[in-house]
């Protein structure tokens, strides 16, 4: 049963807002009123403040190597992707759940996804060929071995006046 109220979106002892905001103010109003929503049941649709899901990354300069640990709670190896092109590596991924539960007859059914892609330009010195991956209790490890020959590239230049 849908309820709706009647009460004006805007009291008179409020502060006149400027045109555009006001103008936006009534067409948020009105799209609320086209699904006859009762004022209350609005704050069902109110978003998070952060819709993507960013993992946490550490990143530690072991000498021979690097070695970065990506937080990806809930997720498989399976839904996990690792790629390195032009000296940048991606990890993707996508986590889906599916949830139902009955009890005392209600059906409780709960559906969610998110994905995220987490870039970063490598090191120079890093051997695109020596990077390993593996993903345990939902923590993705990478170990990114450093090119030997790398250093021997790397040059002093003098300044002259």
């Amino acid at each position: 049963m849908n309820e709706q109220t009647t009460l004006p979106a805007r009291t008179q002892s409020e502060a006149p807002l400027p045109a555009m905001f006001g103008r936006l103010r009534d067409e948020i109003d009105h799209l609320f009123d086209d699904f006859s929503f009762a004022r209350p049941a609005r704050s069902f649709f109110s978003l998070p403040a952060a819709m993507r899901f960013t993992p946490a990354m550490d990143i530690h300069d072991r000498g021979n190597r690097y070695d970065v640990a990506l937080e990806l709670p809930g997720m498989e190896e399976k839904d996990i992707d690792v790629e390195v092109a032009d000296g940048v590596l991606t990890v993707s991924g996508e986590k889906r759940s599916d949830r139902e539960e009955k009890t005392d007859g209600c059906l409780v059914s709960e559906r969610s996804y998110g994905s995220f892609r987490r870039q970063f330009t490598l090191p120079r010195d890093v051997d695109p060929d020596a990077i390993e991956a593996k993903y345990k209790s939902g923590v993705l490890h990478l170990k990114l071995g450093k090119d030997k020959a790398a250093q021997s590239r790397t040059r002093k230049i003098a300044v002259g006046t």
